[in-house]
């Protein structure tokens, strides 16, 4: 009977050590052999995938070429002369025969199949070539509707009996939409060119309705309700597609590609679906069926695998022969002392000893005599240390219990705190919490014996109210800022004394803290100082005794950037200014952005020579600052206002005020682009400036303003039509009239027009009201101010309310010059007071922009030619020229037409000859107040 130890495994290490690595071998045999074929495969299907979205490229692209070219098509045939001719007749004999000429042409050359001419309705005047009719091979009359209605060319695609591609265009006659043009062409040229690109069999599929019947039954694919229209090696590719729509669907299949075996080859089938672009045409669409033999690909994959899975099993062979060889005989040494080893554990030290001890005491030849050796010796130290540990055993046991108990305890408060914790002694830390450990992204093991000022404190600052503060970083790169709290510890390991330093991360309060206080003082977008902290440094700047320098900037044609590249547009270019100054100017003074695109900069204790100075290197350097937006190039320029302190302002306000009246100089004189208030001449203009402002503020608070009226009559009869309402103002001392020349353009620098404006509104409303159920008319000017005023649409409309007057007894007059600064926002707001029943008319036509496109794009209805083309009417032939353009295109766009300044009798009768709606001028009516009778 055997020893009950001899053998305590059921299968040796030689074995075993074979087995496993059999089995790696095996396994890594297998997987190289299956990362072979599935990378073959991968790249087989990417490939597939590539090929299929070029073949979708491919088609979209042909269609998209092919549609933009029956689009130019048609667009050239709807251009001719003698269909305009025909359509203006309504003669359909006549349109018939219109393009009869073109048609071969375009049939033969350009391949059209079908031409047909609809009238607005969708009514059919004219067809050529291939009779398409029916609701199935032509496109419905609400996608003509949509050509007519959006007078765009439109393209379609619809697959029935045959797949046909659509281009219509609208046909203009004298600027009218006439009716729709369209043409129609196979696809079987697209199919052609794909085929021949691609290199694969491709079929042209269409939808067949129940019931219906084709000329060749064999190409009809039932389980699809489909017919193929076209397709290339009929005798392999339709046997391929009837079999496959027996297994998927060709919803399926157009979501993914199909792999099928037919006939014993490997076909992989893809369909690209032809949408017809038309509601409701489900049933017309067609479909490409890309047909690819991939028997030879997917063959070469199978052989490749093969072969890399036979010499992985060679080498696996191989290596298992080789290892056998190697391990035979130590197993045998090694199977020997691992069945004597574990009598160790058993206290059989002498029988370990006799069975493994070796017969010569020479040195070890091995690792396994080595092993040997020390298993004898460790047999006698054990045996030493077996009654030793026995005696301590309980006494250990019991305090073992204890420090488990104490350290779980402390262990669970520290490392379940929310703050940092560190015990640190002489500089080494001795340990740190679990929470620190996170803080620095870092082990407990890698902070311990590290030195605790550089880890825990390197920006360290100085005791304040009970505790420090310092910035901690982590090993990540973020700074977080920690409030630390320090008690001594009298002994810790080694009777050494300790500390215990207890942070707090307070980064999120301080953040806030500091995010609040620098938003109190900075602007968001330029990082400059704000409004109201340069205010305060004013305040404190211009005191009794000191002088200094404020400059005042403003960016030129600022607007313009913003309308023409957007607000971002703007923003980037304030940016860029503001990173000039920081960058440049950060020690002349407080720079401070108060609004808009307007600047500040203050030099405390300058001298006018020093500001001047100061202005020239801006102006230079915004020289060099451009934006590109779009490919256009916009470039900072600047307006630059210098007043002194105490010289032009001994308050912050009065300096305020003077530096933007430079500032407005400056604008004058664009070859300097800066203007340093002198001591006369600028204080009596700056003085006439404030006197005529409040003379406005009193004029608007205590009635100061009048309402007078000139006559429009139309030339026809010089009947008054309607009178234009002109502001004058009476002076409260003399009484005397004060003509708009004085005190207007003061209004509009102070930003006083718009009251101005809707005083006028308000109190010609007033008037009207008072007038009873009469139907005079009345033409109100607004500024450009106002009518960038989104706001003035809703004061408008509730001054109608409120006066009871209809709107469209009320014409609202602007300048082109203002409608057209902002075009976007004044074409909206003339929009919607247009809507409130208003009319429109564009003042001053001829002498801004001069463009006949806003003639089109602006809600208008009368257009009143500038005075200037007027006055010399008679003697100067180039405004004769001008003024008969403009009555003509005028005309043309659908607007009436007002002269102004007509002074005599010869220049009515030539506004007469060129068919001018009305006239205004001293010739007909000088302006009166109101109170007298206008229309005598």
């Amino acid at each position: 009977m055997s020893h009950p130890d001899s053998r305590p495994y059921r299968l040796s290490l030689k074995w075993r050590a074979f087995a496993l690595t059999s089995l790696i071998l095996l396994g890594l045999a297998v997987l190289i052999t299956w990362i072979s074929y599935k990378s073959l495969m991968e790249q087989f299907q990417t490939h597939q995938q590539v090929n299929q979205r070029e073949q979708r490229h491919q088609i979209e692209t042909s269609l998209q070429s092919a549609a933009n070219e029956l689009k130019q098509l048609a667009a050239v045939a709807a251009s001719s002369e003698s269909l305009n001719d025909a359509l203006l007749s309504l003669n359909q004999a006549e349109i018939a025969e219109s393009l009869r000429n073109q048609w071969p042409t375009l049939q033969l050359d350009a391949g059209i199949d079908e031409l047909v001419i609809f009238g607005l309705d969708g009514e059919l005047l004219a067809s050529y070539g291939e009779d398409n009719n029916g609701n199935d091979k032509r496109p419905s009359r609400a996608w003509l509707s949509k050509v007519v209605e959006s007078e765009q060319p439109q393209d379609l695609l619809l697959c029935a009996g045959s797949c046909l591609q659509f281009a219509a265009v609208p046909i203009l006659v004298q600027g009218e939409n006439a009716g729709v043009l369209m043409v129609s062409r196979s696809l079987v040229d697209v199919m052609s060119y794909f085929q021949r690109s691609s290199g694969d069999d491709i079929a042209l599929l269409t939808r067949q309705e129940s019931g219906a019947t084709h000329g060749n039954s064999e190409r009809v694919i039932p389980e699809w309700d489909s017919y193929s229209l076209a397709l290339t090696h009929q005798d392999i590719v339709l046997p391929v597609l009837k079999e496959i729509s027996r297994r998927v669907s060709i919803e399926a299949l157009i979501a993914s590609p199909e792999d099928i075996e037919y006939g014993g080859r490997q076909y992989e089938t893809s369909i690209i679906p032809l949408e017809s672009g038309e509601a409701g045409s489900a049933n017309r669409s067609g479909y490409f069926v890309s047909v690819e033999d991939v028997t030879a690909q997917l063959e070469g994959i199978r052989e490749t695998t093969g072969m890399v899975f036979f010499v992985a099993l060679a080498g696996w062979l191989c290596s298992e022969a080789f290892l056998l060889f190697l391990l035979w005989k130590p197993t045998l040494r090694i199977r020997t002392l691992s069945q004597a080893l574990p009598g160790l554990a058993r206290g059989k030290f002498a029988e370990l000893r006799s069975q493994v001890s070796r017969h010569s005491e020479g040195k070890p030849k091995d690792e396994i005599d080595v092993l040997a050796d020390t298993a004898v010796e460790l047999s006698y130290q054990l045996e030493r240390l077996k009654g030793e540990v026995t005696a301590r055993g309980e006494l250990l046991e019991q305090q073992v219990v204890e420090l488990e108990r104490e350290r779980d305890l402390v262990s669970g408060l520290m490392n379940t705190t929310q703050v940092l914790v560190v015990v640190h002694g002489g500089d080494e830390i001795l340990m740190a919490n679990r929470y620190a450990a996170d803080m620095l992204d870092a082990s407990e093991s890698r902070l311990v014996g590290g030195s605790f000022a550089k880890t825990f404190q390197p920006f360290a600052r100085e005791f304040h109210s009970g505790q420090q503060e310092s910035d901690l970083v982590t090993l990540k790169g973020t700074r977080r800022t920690i409030a630390w709290h320090h008690t001594p510890l009298n002994t810790w390991a080694d009777g050494k004394p300790a500390t215990i330093s207890v942070g707090l991360d307070i980064t999120d309060r301080k953040s806030a803290a500091q995010r609040i206080s620098w938003l109190a003082n900075r602007d968001p977008l330029t990082a400059l100082y704000n409004r109201s902290y340069f205010e305060g440094v004013l305040a404190h700047a211009v005191v009794r005794d000191m002088h200094g320098a404020m400059l005042y900037m403003d960016l030129d044609r600022f607007k313009e950037i913003n309308e023409l590249g957007g607000h971002q547009a703007g923003d980037d270019l304030l940016v860029l200014v503001s990173e000039m100054f920081q960058r440049q100017l950060s020690h002349a003074g407080t720079i401070a952005r108060l609004g808009g695109d307007e600047f500040a900069i203050l030099m405390e204790n300058a001298s006018a020579e020093q500001a001047v100075i100061l202005a020239n290197i801006i102006t230079q350097s915004l020289e060099k600052i451009s934006l590109d937006v779009d490919g256009q190039k916009h470039r900072a320029v600047a307006s630059i206002g210098i007043a002194l302190y105490p010289d032009h302002g001994a308050t912050p306000k009065e300096l305020m005020a003077s530096a933007d009246f430079a500032m407005y100089r400056a604008k004058e004189d664009p070859a300097q682009r800066w203007h340093l208030l002198s001591a006369q001449a600028d204080k009596e203009v700056l003085q006439e400036r404030v006197y005529w402002e409040e003379r406005i503020r009193h004029a608007l608070e205590h009635e100061g303003f009048e309402l007078w009226g000139q006559p429009i009559a139309s030339v026809d009869g010089l009947k008054v039509k309607h009178n234009e309402v002109l502001l004058r103002m009476r002076s409260s001392d003399t009484g005397e009239i004060v003509s708009p020349g004085s005190f207007i353009p003061v209004a509009e620098r102070s930003g006083q027009i718009v009251s101005i404006d809707r005083w006028v509104i308000s109190e010609s409303l007033k008037m009207m009201g008072s007038w009873g159920d009469s139907d005079r008319r009345l033409a109100l000017n607004v500024s450009g101010q106002s009518l960038h005023d989104e706001a003035l649409t809703g004061f408008l409309e509730n001054a109608l309310k409120m006066s009871g007057v209809s709107a469209h007894r009320l014409v609202i007059e602007v300048t082109e010059t203002a409608a057209v600064t902002d075009f976007a926002t004044a074409r909206c707001i003339l929009q919607n007071i247009r809507d409130l029943g208003c009319a429109i008319a564009l003042d001053d036509f001829g002498v801004g922009f001069s463009s006949f496109y806003y003639l089109d794009q602006l809600p208008i209805d009368y257009i009143k030619i500038d005075g200037s083309f007027i006055r010399d009417l008679p003697e100067n032939k180039r405004s004769q020229m001008i003024v008969k353009a403009i009555v003509e295109i005028a005309k043309g766009f659908g607007k009436k037409t007002v002269a102004e300044f007509v002074d005599r009798e010869p220049v009515y009768n030539i506004l007469k000859e060129y068919g001018v709606d009305y006239i205004q001028g001293y010739w007909l009516g000088k302006p009166r107040p109101f109170s007298e009778s206008l229309d005598d």
